[in-house]
């Protein structure tokens, strides 16, 4: 008795005499449409280039991105990227820069950017240097808002007497 047979036939020519031909089907099989895989938000947040730290994660230093920083844990020390997101857990400590930075966590240091949001769950302790800003309602700020963010520094025109 062997267990596996090899047939050099082509998967056009069929044996029309065998059980397994009497067994076969009619019509031709119709395999399930491929579904399309499941993205998770940390999934989508890669594919468009944003890097994420996890919300396990204690970073202590620096980071730097050219591209999109997405934060859910914690981080003693700057971080700059295009656009820095501050999840709802997260909490940084330090100075936060990037074309648009929204808060939904804590941030105890600065914030210099182009767009600042303060979410209604968001709490900033420092001070916020920008040139757009939207606080939400039950958003806690503890310090200074300075639209000048993208200002050129101006020479002094004063003279000496």
């Amino acid at each position: 008795m062997t267990m596996f047979t090899r047939s050099d036939k082509s998967a056009d020519e069929k044996p029309q005499n065998t059980p397994e031909a009497a067994r076969a089907p009619a019509t031709p099989q119709l395999r399930p449409a491929a579904t399309p895989p499941v993205t998770t938000p940390a999934a989508a947040a890669r594919a468009h280039g944003t890097s994420v730290i996890g919300k396990a994660v204690k970073i202590t230093g620096q980071i730097e991105s050219t591209e999109d920083v997405q934060i859910e844990g914690q981080v003693d020390g700057d971080v700059r990227g295009q656009t820095v997101t501050i999840g709802a857990n997260a909490r940084v400590k330090g100075t936060v820069y990037g074309e648009t930075v929204e808060v939904a966590g804590t941030v105890e240091g600065k914030i210099e950017a182009r767009k600042v949001i303060l979410t209604s769950t968001g709490h900033m302790t420092g001070d916020v240097i920008h040139a757009d800003i939207r606080i939400e309602s039950g958003a806690f700020i503890d310090g200074h808002l300075r639209p000048e963010h993208g200002k050129d520094a101006k020479p002094s025109t004063k003279s000496s007497t």
